[in-house]
């Protein structure tokens, strides 16, 4: 797969081939389906924080949660990126939704 230069640094007599506008329009889907996924993440972690331990609601935010956090893991090994510890990290995905899916906090 190659990438293209931007166009202030584009030969004028460059021709793309039909695979190239292929590639480019995939990594363009595959961006936007990665930042879909994270958007989704965000807002199922940001529901299971507002939740009080005690309700009776919580076990469903956190298969909500977990179901959101396993896709976007998912979505992101699809893209090659396979590391899991910066994605724990970055949105604080708590124990009991890694517990769900059958990760630890240290692991990739």
């Amino acid at each position: 797969m190659s990438l293209r230069p931007p166009n202030l640094f584009a030969v004028q007599t460059h021709v793309e081939t039909g695979e190239q506008v292929l590639d480019q329009e995939i990594l363009a889907e595959q961006a936007s389906a990665l930042g879909r996924a994270g958007a989704g993440v965000e807002k199922a972690l940001k529901a299971l924080r507002e939740c009080e331990a005690e309700d009776e609601a919580r076990p469903a935010l956190v298969d909500a949660a977990a179901e959101k956090v396993y896709g976007f893991l998912i979505q992101r090994e699809l893209c090659g990126l396979r590391d899991r510890r910066d994605v724990i990290r970055t949105y604080g995905i708590p124990g009991e939704v890694l517990a769900r899916l059958g990760a630890s906090s240290g692991g990739s």
